[in-house]
């Protein structure tokens, strides 16, 4: 079969190589019942739903945005509350990661992986390059790619080096990485599982528009319940500039690469 070439694909990573809806999601949880006094806990549902606003793709940032609402929805005015972001973040962190900075003990420890380390090697055989830009700090996405998956010096874009999506920054900052002035005007691939991935390929494609973009949604493991939630969910990332959507990363394969180009 013939090998697509001169191809590049960035992957986010929550939800696409790692489950987070028992970490991440379960820290914004968390977080939102202690800052609300155990007023309110948000469900998934809740979750996914200010996720699809396509604005709330740092968790910190969302947790904030949920409790505001959730006072808001009691007549309180965010200048009233003067909430400290800093202290947010740190409960976040407590539950995330755990209570010990050197070997965390927290949500973390427990992701489920959602791909296995051949298939990026596959992915190198085949002549494509691959990377990530991902939302996560650099130490958590690196805990996953280096520690669980074993990969070596993984090209990486974290929170730290770029804007959060969907401003393209960090997706750029990654191609350019991947490219390293060797193979110009590659054709991307990215894979996410929120809107706000899919508007971050849009938004690289207004402003490159001498390459081809593809937007590659993937379903996260908590939506798969029913079929229902699935097709819903899907339909959302394909309004928001998805050209296919997987239920799971490793179905983009060679095969599916070139029908997509």
């Amino acid at each position: 079969m013939t090998q697509p070439t001169n191809t590049i694909i960035v992957f986010d990573i929550d939800g696409v190589i790692r489950d987070v809806s028992g970490s991440y999601r379960r820290a914004i949880a968390d977080t939102v019942e202690h800052f609300t006094a155990q007023a309110y806990r948000p469900t998934p549902s809740d979750i996914d739903k200010l996720k699809s606003e396509g604005l709330w793709n740092n968790d910190w940032e969302a947790s904030q945005e949920l409790i505001y609402r959730h006072f808001e929805s009691q007549g309180q005015t965010r200048e009233q509350l003067q909430l400290e972001y800093q202290a947010i973040v740190a409960f976040f962190q407590s539950r995330y990661r755990g209570t010990d900075p050197e070997n965390w003990n927290g949500y973390i420890c427990n992701e489920p992986l959602l791909v296995t380390p051949s298939y990026f090697e596959e992915l190198t055989q085949a002549g494509i390059g691959w990377g990530f830009f991902s939302g996560a700090t650099r130490a958590s996405a690196n805990y996953v790619l280096i520690k669980r998956l074993g990969l070596q010096s993984p090209i990486l874009i974290a929170m730290e080096d770029a804007p959060g999506k969907p401003d393209p920054t960090g997706l750029f900052a990654t191609i350019n990485i991947i490219e390293n002035s060797n193979h110009p005007k590659s054709t991307v691939f990215y894979v996410g599982d929120t809107v706000a991935d899919m508007y971050t390929v849009q938004k690289a494609r207004d402003l490159d528009n001498s390459r081809t973009w593809v937007g590659v949604g993937v379903i996260p493991p908590h939506i798969q319940v029913t079929a229902n939630q699935r097709d819903i969910y899907a339909e959302k990332l394909i309004q928001a500039g998805a050209k296919v959507v997987f239920n799971n990363v490793q179905e983009l394969n060679s095969h599916n690469i070139l029908a997509l180009i």
